[in-house]
């Protein structure tokens, strides 16, 4: 269920440098692959020690487009490629 009136929401996320990454990546999720060992093996963020986890942020906390992604996402839900000038992310909502 999306909540856009959260104030705070946890989150993790997998960068790649290339959106056809991001598209691979989301097979092997559609295959039952997780998203946190794919965020470990795959994601070039500090953040893949942790299998992609950024903890709990607010709005205003991280670049636009990838704030208006994850905030618009349900608990659960992954969102399609998202491009930052980080490079292209696949956000997985947890709470």
């Amino acid at each position: 269920m999306t909540l856009p009136f959260a104030k705070k929401i946890k989150a993790a996320h997998i960068l790649v440098t290339y959106e056809y990454e991001t598209k691979d990546l989301a097979r092997k999720l559609e295959q039952g692959e997780s998203f946190e060992q794919l965020a470990r093996d795959f994601s070039l963020c500090p953040s893949s020690e942790e299998g992609g986890h950024l903890g709990e942020f607010g709005r205003g906390k991280m670049v636009p487009s990838f704030e208006k992604a994850a905030f618009a996402l349900g608990i659960g839900e992954v969102s399609p490629p998202v491009r930052t000038s980080f490079g292209f992310h696949l956000i997985k909502r947890l709470a």
